[in-house]
């Protein structure tokens, strides 16, 4: 029997050029702005008329795509050799996208979807779930398609969550930090209209701080707020700026517990904006800790999760 294993998540450009093609896709997603067209089209092209250049100067930054690229490319690498089943990512708003990817899977007798994304939201999973089924139906394949649709629960992923903690700490004493789990923001009124993101998040934090006692990283207080905010509507609280006020301790380790793979929000927004901001409110030691990423024991926990699901 013929596998394939497919990765799924949000992507980023490959090349600067790519960055308005990547604003226009995720700003015209029902998924990520409800409204009805044309209202969502005037929305997105306001919305990216004011981005895009600010984005390209932040891409260029990080050499000029986003490093979800290269990390993606290497634990499909990876993926593929442990598994010895060929992998393969897509994109949601830059190339690859589905309809490229599975025009090459047809001749496959199954297909084992995995989104890169540890926790169920409507806009991400469903997002790209949505797109994924919509093109495998006009290639007929769609019924070979498995899906898992979150795993933030799963042991080893929150093993492999300790694991980058650990290696931010390089040594020192957890208790000398206090620990931010900083995930991406949502609209609160995607949430009050029953979305499972939030819960799915505090409760990723409830097992990953049980997977760091068991570890013996004890650290003095963990916090748990949220990033990436965009316009004037009410996001999910606290906001990471706010908390940052409010922590005493001036060592943290931010961990970005919404993210399995670097991206602009982690290595722009994360290491560059909030540590600036960080260090102009007196913090001493500021600390990101790295996403999975192609790290072997995300490798085998996603090895393990094919086996156990599929």
């Amino acid at each position: 029997m013929k596998k394939a294993i497919v990765l799924l998540n949000m992507g980023g450009p490959n090349n600067l050029d790519e960055v308005e093609l990547f604003l226009k896709n995720m700003f015209n997603d029902k998924n990520i702005i409800s409204l009805p067209n044309p209202f969502r089209k005037f929305v997105a092209k306001m919305i990216v008329k004011s981005r895009k250049e600010e984005a390209k100067n932040n891409y260029k930054l990080l050499g000029g795509k986003s490093p979800i690229v290269d990390y993606t490319k290497k634990l499909v690498d990876k993926l593929t050799k442990k598994t010895n089943i060929d992998t393969f990512y897509i994109m949601r708003y830059t190339p690859p996208f589905s309809k490229d990817v599975l025009k090459n899977l047809v001749n496959y007798d199954e297909i084992y979807a995995i989104p890169l994304y540890p926790h169920y939201s409507i806009t991400t999973t469903k997002s790209s779930f949505e797109d994924l089924f919509k093109e495998a139906k006009k290639l007929k394949i769609d019924k070979k398609i498995k899906k898992i649709d979150y795993y933030y629960a799963n042991e080893t992923f929150n093993k492999v969550i300790a694991k980058k903690i650990k290696e931010a700490l390089n040594g020192d004493d957890a208790n000398e930090f206090d620990l931010i789990f900083s995930a991406h923001g949502l609209p609160k009124k995607v949430i009050d209209k029953g979305d499972l993101y939030q819960k799915h998040i505090k409760l990723n934090r409830f097992f990953a701080l049980k997977e760091l006692l068991k570890q013996n990283m004890i650290f003095n207080k963990t916090h748990l707020a949220y990033q990436s905010r965009l316009g004037p509507m009410e996001w999910l609280r606290p906001y990471l700026e706010d908390k940052l006020k409010e922590i005493k301790n001036k060592k943290i380790i931010i961990y970005p517990i919404a993210f399995v793979v670097d991206n602009s929000e982690t290595e722009f927004e994360l290491d560059i904006e909030y540590r600036e901001i960080a260090k102009n409110m007196g913090y001493e030691d500021i600390r990101v800790a790295k996403c999975p990423n192609d790290d072997e024991l995300f490798v085998e926990f996603l090895d393990e999760l094919i086996r156990e699901k599929f």
